[in-house]
């Protein structure tokens, strides 16, 4: 994971190594060399996609000195590497935000047992009656007709069991270290709250948008809230592209890390919208053509 980035640049390369000396672990060498029950822990998980997404950005600056970045959003994880592309944060801080984040919610992982599923299908109002009476939460809100449900192992248990019933074609548990974006991430999110007050944060130099409400963050204290209640709180990925596409009508689209989920769910909401997703040199080379 991103090692072919850090190979071809001195200065992704540095990014690697500071990341390593900023939160005292080797990080760049869990990247490379796995092994992947390592990396896909969530306390290394964040920071890994955090530093792979921002050394993609700075090697396609690289290729493409006069790109023009005129707002950011991220998914879950992804807007703290949003807010550190706007500027809201440096890279050191933002990085160490991660680490924290991504320790405190494996902690509340191991705490309590809980999991999510991904619904296909039903409306907004079917599946949120179903949610209530099986006690989970609303994780995200991903595209029309797709939302993930997070909450207690039991309780997810009987949203599958009540999908058909509920109107919802599909019902997908996925396979995840525990109930994100839930009730039972309270411990991490509090936790979180307290690194937050103690980090330096600015007005972002281009617009970012928020997960838990899809609207524009402008000031340090809104920033600090929506990061810290959006660990309990629901992705509103529809709405967050809903405000980018109102604030950046013609813009193109950048998916910054790995895989194409955010290109695909992009389809979803918005057909029109075009869309690069950058995560090693192919598709990087790729990206940095298109926009030429």
């Amino acid at each position: 994971m991103g090692s072919n980035l850090a190979a071809v640049s001195p200065k992704i390369a540095d990014m690697f190594s500071r990341a390593d000396d900023v939160i005292g672990f080797g990080l760049s060498k869990v990247m490379f060399s796995g092994p992947d029950e390592e990396l896909t822990r969530t306390s290394r998980c964040q920071p890994a996609l955090y530093l792979h997404g921002l050394a993609c950005l700075e090697l396609l600056r690289e290729r493409c000195p006069g790109i023009n970045v005129v707002a950011t959003a991220g998914l879950s994880l992804g807007e703290f590497t949003a807010h550190a592309a706007a500027g809201s944060f440096s890279f050191e801080d933002g990085l160490k935000l991660v680490a924290r984040r991504g320790q405190f919610m494996e902690e509340a992982c191991n705490a309590t047992s809980g999991t999510m599923a991904a619904l296909i299908g039903g409306d907004d109002e079917s599946i949120a009656k179903l949610a209530a009476d099986c006690d989970v939460d609303i994780a995200n809100l991903n595209a029309p007709g797709q939302t993930v449900v997070s909450g207690a192992t039991e309780g997810i248990e009987k949203v599958i069991d009540g999908a058909k019933e509920a109107g919802i074609r599909r019902a997908i548990p996925l396979n995840v270290a525990g109930a994100y974006h839930s009730r039972l991430m309270t411990s991490a999110q509090e936790k979180l709250a307290a690194e937050l007050a103690d980090t330096a944060i600015e007005a972002p130099g281009v617009p970012v948008v928020c997960n838990v409400d899809g609207r524009q963050v402008t000031d340090a204290a809104d920033i600090r809230s929506t990061l810290e209640r959006q660990v309990t709180g629901t992705v509103r990925w529809v709405d967050a592209l809903r405000t980018l596409r109102t604030l950046a009508p013609d813009a193109i689209f950048l998916e910054l890390g790995p895989g194409k989920v955010l290109t695909g769910l992009l389809a979803k909401n918005d057909g029109e919208a075009v869309c690069h997703a950058v995560e090693d040199l192919d598709s990087l080379e790729a990206a940095a053509e298109a926009l030429a």
